[in-house]
């Protein structure tokens, strides 16, 4: 490292203490946020280098990520793009792959999901031309069951696309067995759950895909971007080239003859010897991150197992802090599993003296940030109500959810501080509606 960078470095480390808050928390002032990223002098140095370094896109950070990445979740395999949304994308048009013969997904099959949920779950479903199948939710654990997922399978099944609720593991070895038994894809959107377990196994190692988000809200950050994860080389190579343009070439970016015969293959109608760099053997999409991205990633995943900790125990202070409170449901997890939270979920009881607005609305005055359970019922939005899908059973939950439903935060930037002030806000509102 020459001198000059490492005086850059250094001056940006110090920049980073001088600049820090050094005010307390002002109930009622300070904001607090329900989701963010924190972010350390480690981090902000990391991404100082990347850039000194001028690596502005995808390389050897990029690979060093999907590497380390892949071996925490314990997966073969994973394929960094430029956010959770393109994960999910990647993940469920791979499975439309010509190289998968007569198992590839087509247009017109249909995918099990749930209506309650964050739409770029679904979207990939809509987008390849396929038939979401929506299936309602348990209020508590706002997670579908197996049984629902079983009696949603049908002639025209073909796969399983779906999301563990804010961190809640859903049934997924239940489920993972159904698709198994049925010849079913099965798609794990991990995307708020890094961490979490389920039956002892950690979630996003169930799935023939898995997929994580990196955008600020998420257990670690790059500021934006994904990830897509697999133990199928097979697929992991679809992925690469669906990612990469649509490419038959893997060569790593400013490389070249990583296969040792560029100028030696047939392929499609093209001339013998067509230069493989430009063989195109999908429709593909340009969906990379980039270095200065990886960079970020590198020292937050150092910080993971902290931030899932403390994501654990702020939940844990405000489930025992709201105990009892009359006319909420507070939210539980699923039987067998250990959850590494991404919200607090409250239900507000429909027969309440007060609606969920009020309630909302007297917590955002106090600076207390909430958020709706994503889209609650997905096929009441504009967007749905004219595409082609299915509804197994009816959606009561998912429309108890959009009525009535909201989280606060538990990621790892908020205090006790902060968590006891949300616990004493509600208490005063519920406590003067009775």
């Amino acid at each position: 490292m020459s001198e000059y960078k490492a005086q850059v470095l250094d001056a940006t480390r110090k920049y980073h203490q001088d600049i820090q808050p050094t005010g307390a928390f002002v109930p009622g002032v300070t904001e607090i946020w329900p989701s963010g990223a924190v972010l350390d002098e480690e981090d902000r140095t990391a991404l100082v280098e990347a850039a000194l370094d001028m690596r502005i896109a995808a390389g050897v950070s990029s690979q060093k990520f999907e590497s380390a990445f892949a071996r925490k979740l314990k997966r073969r395999k994973g394929h960094l793009v430029n956010s959770g949304s393109s994960a999910n994308l990647l993940a469920l048009t791979a499975l439309t792959s010509h190289t998968l013969g007569d198992r590839r997904l087509r247009r017109g099959d249909e995918v099990i999901t749930v209506a309650a949920g964050f739409p770029t779950t679904v979207n990939p479903i809509v987008q390849n031309g396929m038939v979401p199948v929506f299936i309602d939710v348990e209020l508590g654990t706002y997670n579908t069951t197996a049984e629902r997922v079983a009696q949603a399978i049908g002639p025209k099944t073909r796969a399983i696309m779906i999301a563990h609720a804010l961190g809640n593991p859903f049934e997924v070895a239940e489920i993972k067995q159904l698709a198994d038994d049925h010849d079913l894809y099965f798609v794990e959107d991990n995307c708020d759950a890094v961490g979490s377990t389920y039956q002892g196994q950690l979630t996003g190692t169930f799935g023939d895909f898995s997929t994580v988000s990196f955008y600020p809200a998420h257990h670690l950050t790059m500021g934006e971007g994904g990830i897509v994860l697999t133990n199928d080389l097979k697929l992991a190579r679809v992925v690469e080239s669906l990612r990469d343009w649509g490419r038959d070439c893997w060569c790593d970016p400013g490389k070249n003859n990583t296969c040792f015969k560029r100028f030696e293959y047939q392929m499609g109608t093209l001339p013998e010897g067509y230069d493989h760099k430009y063989i195109f053997s999908h429709v593909g999409y340009n969906l990379k991150a980039t270095d200065l991205q990886a960079a970020l990633g590198l020292t937050q995943l150092n910080k993971v197992d902290s931030f899932i900790a403390a994501r654990k125990r702020n939940w844990r202070r405000l489930r025992e802090g709201l105990d009892g409170v009359p006319h909420l449901m507070l939210p539980e997890p699923t039987p067998g599993s250990d959850p590494s939270w991404f919200g607090f979920v409250i239900t507000v009881d429909a027969e309440a003296p007060f609606h969920r607005s009020e309630l909302v609305a007297f917590l955002e005055d106090r600076k207390i940030g909430t958020r709706r359970m994503f889209a609650g019922n997905l096929t009441r939005h504009p967007a749905y109500i004219d595409q082609p899908h299915r509804v197994i059973g009816d959606l009561a939950n998912s429309d108890v959810i959009t009525e009535h439903t909201f989280w606060v935060g538990v990621y790892p930037g908020l205090t006790d501080e902060m968590l006891d002030y949300i616990i004493s806000s509600v208490k005063d509102f519920v406590g003067g509606r009775r």
